[in-house]
């Protein structure tokens, strides 16, 4: 069964006065395209959820989000004050340096925490027992967006063999009008020869250019590889559990090419009016195919 590449997962879990959210969501991309925003807590920990993601969702536009909250009555947000009181003696040095007077009433706060290093929010180190918990909900958010690509998966599968049953049927439809075409031509060219009075021609070598004239304008061929195309489709369709978005892409290249063909060749009204709904419900699978893994 093909999957999406659509998805969407979350986890959360509550680990040393802490509420770890991890939210991750996939869309469609020729390759792995990822992008983490991860609390520098955890950043010693990020290629490990990079090699992760990369084995488990081979490829889509990846986001990964990782997002701390205390649960503490005592934050772990803390001022810095050696660090600011610092950078305050630093500013009044300048300031008499360059002779300026600092205002009494001067807002120092406004300032000092907009400086690098002035408040401190994490630790610096994770114990284990802790990246034990995240990764853990970590892998619960990429299962739950591994389900939701079998889920999207399973509307895919529906629509393409909905689709390609309906080129199948529409294919079918050809034969009649292939046998009139036929006929319809000969008449015309007996007709035109016709029309040349006085002028003889050999009967065998006409029939000769007929039939090598009819053999260039069969469609028989392309129809039994479009029909081949058509089961192939399918079959890679129910190849179980991996990933077959890009082989499908290429079935329908080769499937239009058929079609295609099948028109020009075809030089009968009705059965271009049939190759044009044929492309119509190819290329609605052309658009869904990209979203398939």
């Amino acid at each position: 069964m093909i999957l999406s590449m659509t998805g969407f997962g979350k986890a959360i879990c509550e680990v040393n006065n802490k509420k770890v959210t991890i939210e991750i969501k996939s869309l469609n991309s020729k390759q792995l395209d990822l992008s983490t925003r991860v609390p520098n807590y955890y950043k010693e920990k990020e290629l490990e959820m990079r090699n992760y993601i990369a084995k488990t969702l081979e490829r889509g536009k990846i986001d990964l989000l990782v997002y701390v909250e205390s649960v503490s009555a005592d934050s772990c947000t803390q001022f810095n004050v050696p660090v600011m009181k610092t950078y305050c003696d630093q500013v009044k040095a300048a300031a008499a340096a360059a002779g300026f007077t600092i205002p009494a009433d001067y807002d120092w706060m406004s300032l000092l925490v907009r400086m690098p290093d002035t408040i401190r929010t994490e630790a610096q180190e994770i114990d284990e027992a802790e990246w034990t918990a995240v990764f853990d909900a970590f892998k619960k958010a990429v299962d739950g967006l591994v389900n939701y690509r079998k889920k999207e998966g399973v509307s895919l599968f529906n629509v393409f063999t909905q689709k390609v049953e309906n080129i199948g049927k529409l294919l079918d439809t050809i034969d009649p009008y292939e046998k009139e075409r036929v006929e319809i031509i000969k008449t015309h060219i007996r007709e035109d020869l016709e029309k040349l009075n006085g002028v003889e021609y050999d009967k065998n070598r006409f029939e000769q250019e007929m039939i090598y004239y009819i053999e260039k304008l069969d469609v028989n061929e392309e129809k039994n590889r479009l029909r081949q195309h058509l089961r192939y489709f399918i079959e890679t369709m129910n190849i179980p559990e991996q990933s077959t978005g890009k082989k499908l892409g290429f079935i329908a290249q080769e499937m239009g090419r058929e079609i295609n063909t099948l028109g020009s060749k075809s030089n009968h009204s009705e059965m271009q009016k049939i190759v044009v709904k044929m492309k119509d419900e190819l290329e609605q699978i052309k658009e869904q195919v990209l979203n398939a893994l």
